[in-house]
């Protein structure tokens, strides 16, 4: 079983192309993961308590609830358009949720891993989180100075725990660089820290103190048991998680989170991904960082789709490092790639069985020179996927793509004759080519995967098990169709 989570994103603004970066990620890695037959679970949601949407919701001119539930609306819509098929979308301010956070302070309490202290420091607003500057270097703004007296949870008493954890799970955290980064304060020190607010109410009471509220690192997080069906009692079959975030949130989930599961006596998280930052011209992405997105979620998906937008985040920048992001660059993967490589198969393959078969496919060769590219291709793009590297499985598969258009300029089945066994043949290679090529892409562009399956004449829905060589039988009726990915212009991007 594998249970598979986004962040639990803030409602204080819209969804912004970072947000979808993340959450295309996950949803692709579930894909896979369902197309090997493994039950699979798939949770999103949003972070809707707290100073920062307390804050929003007092410059909209609106009560925190009634923004948190328009914006939780925006999230869904852009989840909905890419295709994100998240199996629960949990809300912080559901009341499934606070019960959750009850219990889950309750047990830590209990274990007497709680005291009450006084903080005194300098606080970010937009990273939600204590600084020791007096100015974010994310969000370019100052910090606050806060005095409070809070409930500290002592992080200092469960480095063994975590120490312990991260020797037995040297894979917890990936890629090895990000694991590396997580350390750290591991081997630093950890120092305690605050779980709770005097000084709002927008939140989940303690249960012991009703007149503090819980902070981020409980309420949020908690949402992953949440989404789990977690129960004090029962526990849940899906947890532990696998967590996909970005590099910004890494010490919260690496060390704050598991040492929270710990604490309570749950199972720290089984795996977390994290993922650099999406940078435009070197500054972080983001409504409240550095830089603005530079074109809106909904236009993006309007002038790509959604299958070239998530086939654009996944394919051009490994998970791990930062990477960069621009219009013109989504733009030029799109016609490179699925316009001009793989569209153009499809519509070549296409028309010559149409114009030369009647429309019916020829069966491919057992022993086609493409076969043995495709056996490669399949076993690095499934190493790939499983190694939570979108973007290695996706150049893997265009190998593919690119040796089965080469294949056919070698071979020209348009200008042999008619009747020729050997043309039909590589039609045939090709078809069962873009067979596996629809396999393979699924968990990345599903829309034009099934398309491409349902044009070949083939029933169901691709499956993993169906990647191997010789799965096309020939004899199913071959579709032509519109462009699967029309070529796009520079009057149609500036238009």
């Amino acid at each position: 079983m594998t249970y598979l989570t986004t962040p639990i994103y803030y409602v204080n603004d819209a969804p912004h192309i970072g947000h979808a970066y993340t959450t295309v990620i996950a949803d692709a890695l579930a894909r896979w993961h369902r197309l090997n037959g493994r039950p699979t679970r798939l949770i999103t949601g949003t972070d809707e308590h707290g100073l920062k949407v307390q804050r929003a919701a007092e410059a909209a001119g609106v009560a925190p609830a009634a923004l948190a539930t328009a914006n939780a609306a925006r999230f869904r819509a852009a989840w909905d358009r890419l295709g994100i098929g998240y199996d629960d979308f949990v809300r912080t301010t559901e009341e499934r949720h606070r019960e959750v956070v009850t219990a889950l302070l309750q047990r830590v309490y209990d274990r007497g891993l709680v005291e009450l202290d006084r903080y005194e420091g300098r606080y970010c607003v937009g990273c939600e989180a204590y600084a020791a500057v007096d100015a974010c270097p994310i969000h370019r703004r100052p910090t606050e100075r806060i005095s409070e007296e809070n409930w500290f949870f002592r992080l200092s008493a469960c480095e063994p725990l975590l120490a312990d954890w991260y020797a037995r799970c040297p894979d917890a955290v990936r890629p090895a660089t990000r694991r590396n980064e997580a350390l750290g304060p591991l081997r630093q020190g950890l120092a305690d820290f605050s779980i709770s607010r005097a000084s709002i109410s927008w939140g989940v009471p303690l249960p012991w103190d009703p007149k503090q509220v819980a902070y981020v690192w409980f309420d949020a997080l908690g949402a992953y048991l949440t989404a789990a069906g977690w129960c004090p009692g029962s526990g849940s079959p899906w947890w532990p998680a696998h967590h996909l975030i970005g590099k910004d949130i890494l010490r919260f989930h690496t060390i704050y989170w598991p040492a929270i599961l710990l604490a309570a006596g749950l199972e720290p998280p089984d795996r977390v991904s994290v993922h650099g930052f999406l940078l435009d011209r070197g500054d972080k992405i983001s409504k409240s960082g550095r830089r603005a997105s530079p074109v809106s979620l909904d236009d993006l998906i309007d002038l790509v789709g959604a299958d070239g937008l998530r086939y654009a985040l996944l394919r051009s920048t490994p998970l791990g490092p930062d990477g960069d992001f621009s219009v013109d660059g989504v733009v030029a993967r799109y016609n490179a790639d699925l316009a001009n490589t793989l569209g153009n198969l499809v519509a070549r393959v296409a028309a010559l069985v149409g114009t030369r078969h009647g429309g019916i496919g020829p069966a491919p060769a057992p022993n086609s020179p493409l076969s043995t590219v495709a056996a490669r291709v399949v076993e690095e793009a499934a190493a790939a996927w499983s190694d939570d590297q979108p973007a290695a499985a996706l150049a893997a598969t265009w190998r593919l793509v690119a040796a089965a258009n080469a294949y056919l300029v070698s071979v020209r089945p348009w200008a042999a004759d008619p009747h020729s066994p050997a043309a039909a043949v590589a039609l045939g290679d090709a078809l069962e080519a873009l067979r596996i090529v629809a396999v393979l892409t699924w968990p990345a562009i599903p829309n034009a995967a099934a398309e491409i399956w349902r044009r070949l004449g083939l029933a169901g829905e691709p499956e993993a098990v169906a990647a191997a060589w010789g799965g096309y039988p020939g004899g199913t009726t071959v579709s032509r169709g519109s462009p699967l990915f029309p070529r796009l212009t520079g009057d149609t991007v500036r238009g």
